[in-house]
């Protein structure tokens, strides 16, 4: 284990080989809060857990005293093995929630993804019972994937409405069809990176983080 400047970072038993993982623990952490872990791009576009909205993401959630880890998917980084088509990173987040789990027991699970790792989250939610999902331009209506992402807690999607990559109106169709209550929120001029528009994003993962941390 190491200590870097933004979090530590440690090497975990995955399904293929070590996977890459960075932990921020904020040093008035409560021992309550929940665990969030943050999925990252698509591996093969350059997506890593280094990506500015994921780092956006780990920042303001770590800023509200949760463990937040991100890492990257197999074959990106110090991480082991190959490209897995969705499937082979739905085990990575399996075995990151787990290592998670031991390290802070007893601590609700947040999962969190942008883009390709918006799928993989919301993919794994309900295998992993977690208790909230926070999706950004989720790559859940594009048809590359096998298993269709499909979610049963209560989430947040933002998306921006000048995504060129994903487009807004079938994501939001399809939080319509998920048995968990999905709010949708559309950043105004934002494209699928979030160019000039992140302090909007962060408003919005701020604005719902703190009230599903006072609801319980």
């Amino acid at each position: 284990m190491s200590q870097k400047k933004n979090g530590t970072s440690q090497l975990i038993d995955g399904a293929v080989g070590k996977l890459e993982v960075r932990i921020d623990v904020p040093d008035m952490a409560q021992i309550t809060r929940p665990i969030a872990v943050i999925c990252h791009p698509h591996p093969q576009h350059g997506g890593t857990m280094d990506n500015k909205v994921v780092y956006c993401l780990a920042r303001e959630l770590a800023a509200l005293n949760l463990a937040v880890a991100r890492f990257n998917f197999r074959g990106v980084g110090a991480s082991e093995g190959q490209y897995g088509e969705g499937n082979g990173e739905a085990d990575d987040l399996v075995a990151v929630i787990g290592a998670m789990g031991q390290q802070f027991p007893g601590r609700p699970l947040w999962l969190v993804g942008f883009s390709f790792g918006g799928y993989v989250a919301a993919r794994v939610s309900a295998e992993c019972a977690a208790q909230h999902l926070m999706l950004v331009a989720p790559a859940v209506t594009r048809d590359y994937f096998d298993v269709e992402a499909s979610v049963e807690c209560p989430g947040l999607l933002i998306h921006g409405s000048e995504d060129q990559l994903i487009e807004p109106c079938a994501v939001k169709a399809w939080t319509t069809r998920q048995l968990g209550p999905i709010s949708y929120e559309q950043v105004q001029g934002a494209d699928h990176f979030f160019h000039g528009k992140l302090n909007e994003l962060r408003q919005l993962v701020k604005k719902y983080a703190e009230n599903w941390l006072l609801d319980g």
